[in-house]
């Protein structure tokens, strides 16, 4: 369910969407007018495909390291390869088997989450454009905007929902939340009008979900077997959890990495939002969930959707422009090599898959792997790779930038935040490492990165606003709001999430100036290492008057609760995946630190006006003592803002 890494880890109708903010110019090499293939190799020899899936996956296996994956190669109604690569369980040497082997697809999931609910809508028991709460029975979506969320807008994950992370996963079956107790105890805050920003949600997919289960009258994972399970014989398929008992010796293992070495973990349990992500299944399974889709909703002699209604799920529901891909009825748009691709990727902690159809030429692909951590990108080299192969393309000529770009590039640089984060909870910090920062090269290039400098990439205008990226396929669009500022950037690798450019004192470059500023001032009461350098500047006299002893014990107890709250709080964010159950204890007891603090701040102040007033110590000493108090008074200041002063769950 999440996305990969924790930077990643996030509709007013049914057709064209008019885009938020109107584009300058249009590119010339947009993807509306990407050239057609040179080459079409339209009959895909079964042992050729093999042959090249195995040279692929053997050294994407060797270079992770990677336990096991699967993988099905569908075309024209038939399975052209199902094969298993490395290990389902290492310790056992049991191989994976295509055809018997249980992966999570994590957010593949949601293919069925949709599939039901276009079912419902075709039998006229629901409407993609009523509003939700229509269908809601415990709890209603707040009225935060004037237009209210319907089911087209959960689809194209345009609802405009806040992320939700808290009690994603349950550590045993004991913890799962029933769907409806979790989404009413979890509803997110709406932070976007709906229909303007795509902001990838499992609350809105699990929301759906529960819509399934109201108006059906039957439990979601039930509605999914009678209706789409077995109509297609996926009889190694469940939503369950735990595992069915007949199939849990199908189970593949998960893994971590730690240091190198492949570590077994226990099954995940995906808690209340498992119509998001919670489908156990096989290769070959999802084969024919895949074929019936290319087939418009028909596999062999069963239908699962009627032709009209498949094909209205493929097309295009929401995007950000239409010079750039969007989100179909709960597929992804995808365009490599001049083909147009629906597809969902799905990631849980340890599993990592990605299913992709191509409606046009009746084929479609699935892959999974069972590893987490892993180096690399498997899924995506896959999928380029067969591209090159069977739809290769000439190499593109050297783009031809703009004038005008150095005029506009002061325009673009900053940095821009991605729509998919918390905003009311304590999670929120988390969105500091899903900023992109924007900066521009000495040869008139963009240079995009997250924190630290990852996933560096360099781009080159090739018409005012549009950009494409150097040394591979991307492409990037920025847009202005209404006053005419650039606030909007768009990847198109990510048709689910907008970035929104972020305001100074937002950044993490100066939230980290901020930290580290706090950090010296908090080091000189501990007396290191700047106490001994500000002792020797101002030699304290023998005759100056002393103030009580207690004003630098209020002072140094209050440094002491906000450095232990550092502390505490960077070991807690360096495992992140045990927030993923809920809020441990020992995070409550942490965030009741700042709040302790404050009464010692208060302490500090009111010392802080007596030396100055009555003359204690130096002149040094009392500026000193004041820089504690503005230092401490900032740090909960900055607490505060990314909801970490208080219980903020």
């Amino acid at each position: 369910m999440k996305k990969k890494g924790w930077l990643g880890a996030f509709v007013l109708g049914i057709g064209l969407i008019a885009p938020a903010a109107p584009l300058a110019a249009a590119p010339a090499n947009g993807p509306d007018e990407i050239p057609a293939p040179s080459l079409l190799i339209k009959s895909i020899e079964p042992a050729d495909l093999e042959t090249f899936v195995d040279g692929v996956m053997a050294a994407e296996l060797k270079a992770g390291p990677i336990a096991g994956a699967t993988f099905v190669f569908v075309k024209d109604g038939s399975v052209l390869l199902a094969k298993g690569y490395g290990y389902a369980d290492v310790k056992k040497r049991k191989p994976v088997v295509a055809e018997e082997t249980l992966f999570r697809p994590g957010s593949v999931s949601k293919l069925f989450t949709w599939t039901a609910v276009m079912q419902l809508v075709e039998q006229g028991k629901l409407s993609l454009n009523a509003d939700v709460n229509t269908y809601l029975q415990k709890s209603k979506i707040p009225e935060t905007f004037p237009e209210p969320v319907t089911l087209a807008h959960l689809m194209a994950h345009t609802a405009g929902f806040e992320e939700v992370l808290r009690d994603m996963g349950a550590r045993t079956p004991a913890d799962l939340i029933p769907l409806e107790d979790y989404l009413v105890a979890n509803m997110p805050a709406r932070v976007y009008p709906p229909g303007k920003i795509a902001a990838y949600s499992n609350y809105g997919t699990a929301l759906a979900g529960y819509v399934v289960q109201v108006v059906s009258g039957m439990p979601f994972e039930e509605y999914v077997e009678d209706h789409i399970f077995r109509p297609l014989g996926m009889n190694m398929s469940t939503f369950r959890e735990p595992l069915p008992s007949h199939l849990e010796r199908f189970m593949s293992v998960g893994y971590s990495i730690a240091q190198g070495v492949l570590k077994a973990e226990d099954f995940e349990l995906i808690n209340g939002l498992y119509p998001a992500g919670s489908l156990s299944t096989t290769a070959t399974d999802l084969a024919r969930f895949m074929i019936a889709h290319l087939q418009d909703g028909r596999f062999e002699e069963a239908r699962i959707l009627q032709e009209e209604t498949a094909r209205q799920m493929h097309s295009r529901l929401f995007g950000h422009d239409s010079l750039l891909d969007g989100n179909a009825h709960g597929f992804w748009e995808k365009r490599l090599n001049g083909i147009r691709m629906i597809e969902h990727g799905g990631d849980t902690v340890y599993f990592h898959s990605q299913l992709v159809l191509v409606p046009e030429h009746n084929l479609g692909m699935f892959v999974s792997l069972n590893t987490a951590s892993s180096e690399g990108d498997l899924r995506g080299h896959l999928l380029q790779s067969l591209l090159d192969r069977y739809f290769p393309v000439p190499d593109p000529p050297e783009p031809e930038p703009p004038a005008g770009f150095t005029e506009r590039a002061g325009k673009l640089t900053g940095h821009y935040k991605f729509s998919r984060v918390v905003h009311s909870s304590y999670e929120k910090l988390m969105a500091l490492g899903a900023q992109i920062s924007v900066k521009i090269t000495p040869d008139n290039t963009l240079l995009t990165s997250f924190p630290m400098g990852l996933d560096a990439k360099q781009w080159i205008e090739t018409a005012p606003y549009f950009f494409e990226e150097i040394g591979g396929p991307g492409t990037l669009m920025f847009k202005e709001d209404d006053s005419g500022k650039v606030r909007y950037l768009y990847v198109n690798e990510y048709p689910i999430m907008a970035g929104i450019r972020t305001e100074w004192h937002q950044t993490p470059s100066f939230h980290i100036f901020i930290l580290g500023v706090i950090s010296l001032v908090f080091l000189s009461v501990l007396r290191w290492p700047l106490a001994a350098i500000f002792g020797r500047i101002c030699r304290r006299k023998r005759d100056e008057r002393p103030a009580p002893r207690t004003a630098r014990w209020t002072a140094g107890l209050m440094v002491l609760l906000q450095v232990v709250f550092i502390v505490g709080l960077t070991l807690m964010l360096s495992d992140i995946e045990k927030l993923m159950y809920g809020v441990p204890l020992s995070m409550k007891i942490l965030l009741g630190l700042p709040v302790v603090s404050v009464l010692f701040l208060i302490g500090t102040f009111l010392y802080m006006a007596a030396v100055w007033f009555k003359g204690y110590w130096t002149g040094c000493a009392r500026v000193h003592y004041t820089l504690v108090f503005l230092a401490g008074l900032a740090f909960l200041l900055i607490l505060n803002y990314w909801n970490l002063l208080g219980w903020k769950f």
